[in-house]
């Protein structure tokens, strides 16, 4: 398999999993917690990251991005209710990420995509779809921190931990992976 594809996969499942580790940490109420009116809760950014996703690669290669059928201001009203909901919407929409991006081969990722009406390579689409699912998945994780406050646990290397994390890594022989989850 060609180095981008399998490392837009690994990093694709990398923020998947940064988001379902901060679920794992919150109580059901923290999941709807809005810092402020002008702040979404996580709900709402996993309805939104979804409803993006549901639409960006359903028939990815052949349709536009930007389909008829969504409703992206409705992804940003509080209509989830519960952790278990909210784990379907989500769960939909990576499954939907996933169902696109797996089979791709090399020679696709020149091919051109529109969303919105303009064209895109495939590369440039992941690419643009992986900066904005990251930006938010960083948003989970800020709300995520900022509800559980001292009971936090780190989700990379842990505040003053970094001499112990290197000393454990460099005491290992050299990998050749071009991608890890410790970012």
């Amino acid at each position: 398999m060609n180095t981008y594809l399998s490392s837009i996969q690994k990093q694709f499942n990398y923020y998947k999993s940064l988001g379902e580790k901060t679920f794992s940490q919150l109580t059901d109420e923290q999941l709807f917690w809005q810092p402020n009116e002008v702040n979404n809760s996580i709900a709402i950014i996993v309805k939104h990251i979804s409803g993006n996703m549901l639409s960006r690669w359903t028939n990815f290669l052949t349709e536009d991005g930007e389909k008829e059928w969504r409703d992206r201001d409705d992804e940003f009203e509080g209509t989830i209710t519960t952790r278990e909901e909210l784990l379907v919407v989500w769960n939909r929409g990576w499954s939907c990420l996933f169902e696109a991006i797996n089979p791709l081969e090399v020679t696709d990722l020149e091919k051109e995509i529109f969303i919105r009406n303009m064209g895109h390579s495939v590369t440039e689409a992941i690419n643009r779809q992986l900066a904005h699912y990251s930006y938010h998945i960083g948003q989970i994780v800020l709300i995520g921190k900022l509800a559980v406050n001292q009971d936090w646990q780190s989700l990379s290397i842990p505040k003053g931990g970094s001499k112990i994390y290197n000393a454990d890594k460099f005491s290992k022989p050299k990998r050749t992976e071009h991608f890890t989850d410790d970012l």
